[in-house]
Formats: C-alpha cells, structure tokens, sequence
C-alpha cells in the first residue's frame, strides 16, 4: 500500500480514503493516468482546508488488473487500513468482484472509469463519475450515421472482459434503433494480438465502418492490423471508451487517422477550470491530461465536499452527502441522480484522431 500524502499537513491526522487503480501491467495507462488526476485533486482540496479541518490523504494499491488482486486489495483497504470509501477500480470487470464488499461493509465506493451497464445496481453504496457508455456510444454512431453516411458495418469486440461486452451490448442495441445494418459480429479474447482473421472477413464484407469495443493495447492492435490489411481509408474505426486514451493513438500512429469516439471531456475545452486544470497536469506531469485524469481529479472534488458537508465520517453519513454534492468541474456542472451515476450537463463530444490526437469533429 501507498500513501499519497497531503499537501498540507495542517498539524492533524490526514482523512485517508483508499484507491485501487491499475498501477503497473498491459492497463496501467488508464490507472496511472487516473492516481495523477486524484493526487492533483487532493492538492487543490488541501489548499482549499483539506476536510473538515484535517488534510486529506489516499492510500493506493495496485490491482495490477487481476480481479482476485482488486479483492485482496479492498479487503486491505476496508479492514485493515480502515478508510471511510473507496475510489476505483478501474476495470468495470474489477467493480463488479469489489463493490459487493464495500456495500457488504456500508463502505461508499465511487467508479471513475467504470462505464459498463449495471455498475451502480450492485447496490445503494455504489457510485460512478465516468458518464455511462450507454450515454456516449449512441451519440457517437448516430454522428456517424449523419456526418459521414455509415449504413452498415462490421462489429469487433472482446468477449471476456465485463466493460468490452457491456459496450458491445450497448453497440447492438444503438445499431439497431439507429438502423445501420451489422454485416458481421466478430470477438477476440483479452490475451489475443492477432486481429488479421477478424479483419480479413470484415474487409471482404466491404462495411462502411468498424465499431470496436476493445481496450487500449487490442484496440491499437486492430487499428495496425486494419492498416496492414489495406483497408481503404474510408472505412472508420468507431470506438467505445477504451480507445479514447492518447496511448492508443501513441501506439498505433497513422493507423489511428479517422478514429472515431465519444467523450464527456477534451483537452481542447475552453473554461478557465479546465484551462488551469492542464496548465497544473502538465507543470506536474510533463503531458496533457486525458479524460481518466480528468473525471479522477473532478471525483477527488466531488470526495472532498461531500466529506466537508457529511454529519459525520460514518458511510451511511457520506453516501447521503454525496447524493446532495453538486461540484462545478473541469468535466462541467457534477450532481449524482438518485440512482448515482452522473448527471453531467456539458454533453458528449465526438472526437476524432489525426496526426496523432484527438479533436473535435467539425
């Protein structure tokens, strides 16, 4: 277990809240990316008091991916360190093997990247802060279908893995309501690196675009393995939540050129929040922030005044304050629903890659 320590110590014990993210393996993209969006949060929520007159502090672990490391790692967390909530894991596939023991222990744990369907049905302490896919993948297909005349297309995704499929599930269901035809379903599985026998069917079919549910490393995979199979630059890739990271663009170069994905966030985004939200990521890091740093460093706001505003630190007092916090944050106006997810009013931008970044679709 890390700790991150406070900026200010204030001359009293730290409020310690725990995180699981991803912090080494073929993941730690996202999970490294999010830990530096949180230790950012906490920075600015020390300057501005800490809580409730205590800094505020947050013991890591690294689930390194694993499901049964995750587990282990909130057990860790709960029972022995005994922090107040939980923040993570990063994988959908991971919250789905944690978040029963946090409600189990009356522990609030809060999502930043979980997007799959049904994260927060796990029960009444579980929240998320990453906008649903169910919310962007809609919006990203119908611009699509309009900008671009995308009638049919051939469908890609990762069958054993809970935020793949849960997109995938997504895909289908928008597919249909928007009526693009769906020449091909074709899967992979989370170890396989060699996408050329997917792709050489799918190019025979002649789709007007790919839409991908995949993460990071396949996700790049296959826009290589498109490129070396020659398909005409015409054809998109169409991509869920996993293949917005700069890393996919980074590892793929030129493949990534036409990229399509959704997203509640751009580095782009001209507000003086977000503004001074990448000056300090960039003075700190030596990099842009990307949207897990950005949803990470608004959820340690959105921690830091429902703690402020909790009757006490007990779980049932924190779970009440967060379902009342509303932040102003790089990511827009932040409130919960009543079934805790977000309820994010700056809306879903489309994005596409060029030269290896993203930008907003004209």
């Amino acid at each position: 277990m890390s700790l991150t320590r406070p900026a200010r110590a204030a001359g009293a014990d730290p409020v310690t809240i725990g995180a699981i993210e991803i912090l080494s393996g073929p993941n730690a993209k996202y999970g490294v990316s999010i830990k530096q969006g949180f230790d950012l949060g906490v920075a600015q929520a020390n300057r501005a008091g800490g809580v409730q007159g205590r800094p505020l502090a947050i013991a890591y672990e690294d689930s390194a991916g694993s499901k049964e490391q995750a587990i282990n790692a909130a057990r860790q967390l709960l029972g022995r360190a005994k922090v107040l909530l939980l923040l993570g894991p990063t994988l959908s596939t991971e919250m789905f093997a944690v978040a029963p023991i946090a409600v189990e222990r009356k522990a609030p744990i809060i999502g930043t990247s979980t997007t799959a369907n049904g994260i927060t049905a796990i029960g009444p302490y579980v929240f998320r802060t990453s906008l649903p896919e169910a919310d962007v993948i809609p919006v990203t297909l119908r611009t699509a279908r309009d900008k671009f005349g995308v009638k049919k297309v051939a469908v890609l995704y990762g069958r054993d893995d809970a935020f793949t499929k849960s997109a995938y599930d997504v895909m289908a269901k928008a597919l249909a309501d928007l009526n693009i035809e769906v020449l091909t379903t074709e899967t992979f599985g989370s170890k396989d690196t060699d996408f050329s026998a997917q792709l050489t069917k799918i190019k025979s079919l002649e789709p007007d675009a790919i839409v991908v549910s995949a993460l990071a490393d396949a996700g790049a995979g296959i826009l290589l393995g498109k490129q070396a199979l020659g398909f005409p630059a015409s054809v998109r890739v169409i991509g869920g939540n996993g293949l917005n990271s700069p890393k996919v663009l980074e590892i793929a170069g030129a493949a990534s050129d036409g990229l399509l994905v959704g997203s509640p966030w751009f580095v782009g985004k001209s507000d003086p929040l977000n503004e001074k939200f990448i000056a300090d990521y960039r003075a700190a890091y030596g990099a842009d922030p990307d949207q897990f740093a950005a949803q990470a460093f608004d959820t340690a706001q959105i921690v830091a005044s429902a703690l402020n505003a909790a009757k006490d630190l007990s779980g049932d007092s924190i779970r009440e304050a967060l379902l009342k916090t509303k932040v102003d944050g790089v990511m827009g106006e932040f409130s919960f629903t009543p079934d805790r997810d977000p309820a994010v009013t700056s809306g879903v931008l489309v994005l596409e890659a060029a030269q290896g970044k993203f930008g907003i679709l004209k």
